[in-house]
């Protein structure tokens, strides 16, 4: 396993592990993986290197949390107090240094100021739509402002500077926000904190309904497959949320991680779910406590790779040591070894480049 890029002191005394056939299987779907930790302030992309071994490249930047890859091949992260818009500036034909065939540089920052943004994706109007944790609410970027208010769930009384449900996960269909997560529907600044264990909610955005309540500290809703799939974080369970006729429905749970699960990506029959340890000083006494000591294990950071048919975990990459967090991942097609530049950076200042002259 090769390791590139320049680590923070944060991230020292850190050891990856990973499956027989992690490799194998990124090479078959022809895939890399991103994913992020806010914990460390890195950004990672895992890839397969030259010797036939997994390559992992870091990039350092403020915070990073969500993760949205679009169809254009644009990399969309919400990180500290900005919203960054990677593109990919290698042509197929092109390799950096030898040994990376994609080059994700910033081209796009929107500076929204700390709004502590989770989830992120990018609407119809090819503009990012993000999480705004901090204020309660989906909000894009503004040309004047930090952000833009689109829509808050039907419990927060007003656009408030204080994190009172902890509003965090968002499935995108067909173009826009569909559905959302949030740890509670409490109505005081951090009243969220007292409903960990069974207070998690499920919001349909377009009908302004809950679809799904007693959830514990739910994230990540995605829509695949026709399916609403959540991460169920309290209980370290991946699952989908059965709907009825009348728009409600019930969260079932179809696998177990040893983990605290935040972040999740599908591509093809996969599901890649992202593990943290918690952090027992905050989120103490939750249902995943029970499970892991029921199931004789310690909790794991890093990312399984879940066979859809056989619902079992097939692929991993497990890390040790000082880094304990995870929050978002992402799937890279078509992608064997990626980087990623910073935009501070002598790398981003130095590299120049320029689309094929129109001019005769």
């Amino acid at each position: 396993m090769k390791d590139t890029a320049e680590t923070p002191l944060s991230a020292n005394n850190v050891e990856y592990s990973v499956s027989g056939g992690l490799f194998a299987r990124l090479h078959n779907l022809n895939i890399a993986i991103a994913f992020t930790s806010y914990q460390s302030g890195l950004l990672y992309l895992i890839g397969r290197n030259l010797e036939n071994g997994i390559n992992v490249h870091q990039t350092v930047l403020p915070k990073p949390m969500g993760l949205c890859m679009d169809k254009k091949g644009s990399l969309t992260m919400t990180g500290g107090y900005q919203i960054m818009r990677f593109e990919n500036i290698l042509e197929p034909d092109q390799l950096v240094n030898h040994t990376f065939d994609t080059c994700f540089v910033p081209r796009r920052v929107h500076v929204t100021g700390h709004l502590d943004a989770h989830d992120v994706g990018i609407n119809n109007a090819d503009q990012p739509v993000f999480i705004n944790t901090r204020f309660n609410c989906i909000a894009t970027v503004s040309e004047r402002h930090s952000f833009t208010e689109l829509w808050r769930p039907p419990f927060i009384s007003a656009l408030i500077d204080e994190d009172r449900c902890h509003l965090n996960g968002m499935a995108m269909q067909d173009g826009e926000p569909r559905y959302v997560t949030a740890v509670s529907r409490s109505n005081t600044i951090d009243g969220w904190r007292d409903r960990r264990s069974d207070g998690g909610v499920v919001v349909d955005v377009q009908t302004n309904k809950i679809v799904c309540e007693g959830l514990s500290m739910p994230h990540s809703p995605r829509i695949h497959d026709g399916k609403l799939w959540l991460l169920n974080s309290g209980t370290g369970e991946l699952g989908i949320v059965n709907m009825q006729a009348d728009g409600t429905g019930q969260f079932e749970p179809k696998v177990f991680c040893p983990g605290f699960t935040r972040g999740l990506a599908f591509y093809g029959n996969y599901a890649f779910v992202g593990l943290s340890k918690p952090r027992y000083e905050r989120f103490e006494g939750l249902t995943l406590d029970e499970k892991l000591k029921q199931a004789d294990s310690d909790p794991w950071c890093g990312v399984q790779i879940i066979d859809l048919t056989t619902l079992s975990c097939v692929d991993w990459f497990r890390i040790d040591g000082n880094i304990a967090e995870l929050f978002d991942l992402e799937v890279i097609p078509e992608s064997t070894c990626p980087m990623a530049v910073p935009p501070e950076s002598p790398e981003a200042a130095n590299l120049v480049t320029f689309a094929p002259s129109v001019l005769s």
